[in-house]
């Protein structure tokens, strides 16, 4: 899916080929073709929006939506709706972990506009995950857990083309269960979203899947089990250099091993973390990390 945003200098050496003589005269003697649809801005597109989604997977938010604005100027100026639908949700999910949540709601609300209009019936269906994702991780005291996640459910059962989007849906479902107390089932939902992350080879996606997994474990009391869910998490954002990943991967198993009374192990995990995160320039989270020992 990465394009280049420019021609690379074999290619324009090509596009002059296609104006030499000898070939200009055989292509004279052929029959006419019918016409060429162009994917240049299209591809321009989905590279710039996956760079941004890779730069989100390992927390730099900033990057990844100076990339998504780009990636939706060429959505926009193509005039494409699924591409306009996709970099909506993205920007939406950036926005959110900024912590700008009015904006991330307009772009999610947007995007199932857009959605419906264009007769992309699973884009839509996706639309309404992110929206009751987002209202679920806004939540507060009183909030109807049950109903969101028998929303989250619906729409999950319409989306099925795409993998990357039923594992997003599945994810979200976790999430819910995890709220609402369902250990067993949010594990269970996780897993089917890991699957489909190890088989397309997303490694940050799965990493976090992981991680995920053991928040649920640890909620539930089941710290050893915690524990080897975060190892597979930081075996996994070890193999994708997902540095920020990493970081936050140690500073749970930190808290998991608190969470034990093993304080020697906590103060190790976090003294990790920290040095991670200052080999970032993230000084803010190392201290954090590191007070927590």
């Amino acid at each position: 899916m990465i394009g280049r945003a420019c021609l690379s200098g074999a290619n324009f050496f090509y596009r002059a080929l296609l104006f030499a003589a000898p070939f200009f005269v055989f292509a004279c003697s052929t029959a006419p073709r019918g016409p060429v649809e162009i994917f240049d801005l299209r591809r321009m597109a989905e590279s710039q929006m996956e760079l941004a989604n890779r730069e989100a997977d390992r927390g730099v938010y900033d990057a990844a939506l100076l990339l998504l604005d780009d990636a939706r100027r060429i959505a926009v100026s193509a005039d494409d709706p699924s591409l306009r639908v996709r970099t909506g949700l993205s920007r939406g999910n950036v926005l959110f972990a900024l912590g700008r949540g009015e904006e991330a709601a307009f772009a999610w609300d947007a995007a199932l506009v857009e959605a419906e209009a264009s007769g992309l019936r699973e884009l839509a269906a996706v639309s309404r995950i992110h929206i009751a994702r987002g209202a679920l991780l806004s939540a507060g005291e009183g909030a109807d857990i049950a109903a969101l996640r028998e929303d989250i459910h619906r729409e999950l059962a319409r989306v099925k083309s795409d993998d990357f989007y039923t594992a997003f849906g599945w994810v979200t479902a976790g999430l819910a269960d995890k709220t609402a107390g369902r250990y067993a089932d949010a594990e269970a939902s996780v897993k089917k979203a890991l699957g489909l992350h190890e088989k397309g080879r997303y490694l940050e996606q799965a990493a976090y899947d992981w991680f995920l997994i053991a928040s649920i474990r640890s909620l539930a009391g089941r710290y050893p089990a915690a524990r080897e869910a975060l190892n597979s998490a930081i075996a996994l954002d070890r193999r994708a250099e997902n540095s920020w990943g990493l970081a936050t991967d140690w500073r749970a198993l930190g808290d998991v091993f608190g969470k034990e009374k093993k304080a020697g192990e906590a103060r190790a995990a976090y003294r990790r973390s920290a040095e991670i995160f200052r080999s970032l320039g993230m000084d803010d989270a190392a201290a954090d990390a590191e007070s927590r020992g």
